[in-house]
């Protein structure tokens, strides 16, 4: 990318202004929004603004900015809906906007508040003891010390009840062994929420599954930045590896003690990535929509093309159900009635209908829509990231079937 390029997704590109917001709420679903909920989402809103290129470089180049992701702590917005005394509280509402929002600006970005907040902050202040949270949890809110969750391992993605990491005591101290994949934070010299199977056969909570708070400078611990990436190219993710990592018998989190517990942090954040589909999926119907209205070919803009018209429809049609999803999802979090497989039906169709949305603006733009600077072909790519993470299309699918006809496919 030249030296020249200025824009950032959604704004100015050479001979478009791609820069407004545009009115995309056709059902009028985020009108009513309580003034608290929306200062935090414009607040969010001022962050996406003010980002200027710095992520498209980001992108383009496979950096990942840390300063720039951390200051999200700064704003105050890595809270997540997690609720806890020390923490600024965000209505499910108001999490959902946050996530929307930073991922209309930056899908790695986006990431990053899924991973710093949705994942370790939420672990920590649901599991950890006080002593933990005392020294943790603010550093962890404010952004100052990059948190990381790691669960997935190697050979062990969607199957990720068949955890081979290990944790055995010796004395006064935990030993971890294994290795972690796709770990978003897991390079980056934070702490990291590393879960293992205990394996000691004298030890009466014997195969259980327990999480360790592990500061990533402690001996034999090594992340290494998986290079290669088309998608998130803006935040690194790492492999980790365990070899003898030894902790103190406090490192242990003491409300951590099955796979349900990991699986109560992922039910979650599931609601997230269903709001962050919303987020890619809004920048790339703004960027197609603008587009053709300034675009001109054959003499006219390609917005009076019928077939233009048509395709902007159906983009509208997809949005607004994303939307409706969304907000029903709040809703139904914030009166205590949401049931982990509702926030798979919304993760499930949202990053669908996502894929679908961009793959329409990115055809819209002919051959621009490849090019960086457009944004659409860099959320397209990152869009491809949330489909899988947090739980596969496939896994989404069997935990709906499986609790829609009461058999389960998994076994």
């Amino acid at each position: 990318m030249s030296d020249e390029f200025q824009p950032r997704p959604g704004q100015s590109v050479p001979g478009y202004d791609l820069a407004e917001r545009l009115d995309t709420d056709y059902y009028a679903v985020f009108t009513d929004i309580p003034a608290a909920d929306r200062e935090v989402w414009n607040r969010a809103k001022a962050f996406v603004d003010g980002l200027g290129d710095r992520m498209q470089r980001a992108w383009d180049a496979a950096e990942y900015p840390l300063d720039l992701a951390m200051s999200l702590g700064a704003h105050d917005l890595f809270n997540d809906g997690i609720e806890h005394p020390d923490l600024t509280f965000f209505s499910p509402l108001a999490a959902g906007l946050v996530n929307m929002e930073i991922s209309r600006g930056d899908g790695s970005l986006g990431t990053v508040v899924a991973v710093q907040g949705g994942l370790a902050l939420r672990t920590l202040a649901a599991y950890g003891s006080a002593e933990q949270q005392a020294r943790w949890l603010s550093p962890l809110a404010r952004g100052e010390v990059p948190g990381a969750f790691a669960l997935t391992e190697p050979d062990h993605g969607s199957d990720s009840v068949g955890l081979a990491t290990t944790a055995r005591r010796e004395g006064d101290e935990w030993v971890l062994d294994g290795a972690k994949k796709w770990i978003g934070n897991g390079a980056s010299g934070g702490v990291t929420f590393v879960w293992a199977r205990v394996d000691d056969p004298d030890a009466p909570e014997h195969d259980a599954v327990r999480c360790f708070l592990v500061e990533q400078s402690v001996p034999g611990y090594t992340g290494t930045v998986i290079g290669g990436k088309a998608s998130l190219r803006g935040i690194h993710q790492a492999l980790i590896t365990l070899d003898g990592v030894r902790l103190p018998a406090d490192a242990v989190l003491p409300g951590a003690r099955s796979f349900k517990d990991a699986s109560r942090v992922l039910y979650a954040t599931r609601s997230g990535v269903a709001w962050s589909a919303l987020g890619h999926a809004t920048a790339c119907y703004e960027a197609a929509l603008s587009y053709a209205q300034q675009r001109t070919q054959f003499g006219k803009p390609l917005a009076r093309f019928q077939m233009v018209q048509e395709r902007l429809a159906q983009m509208l049609e997809e949005l607004t159900a994303m939307q409706l999803y969304c907000r029903h999802l709040a809703d139904l979090e914030r009166s205590g009635g949401l049931r982990p497989t509702q926030a798979s039906l919304a993760k499930y169709h949202n990053t669908r209908a996502a894929r679908r949305i961009a793959q329409t603006a990115r055809d819209l733009l002919g051959g621009n829509g490849i090019l960086i600077e457009y944004g659409v072909m860099t959320h397209m790519a990152d869009i491809e990231a949330i489909h899988t993470y947090e739980g596969t299309e496939s896994i989404q699918a069997l935990l709906i079937g499986r609790d829609i006809t009461g058999m389960s496919a998994f076994a």
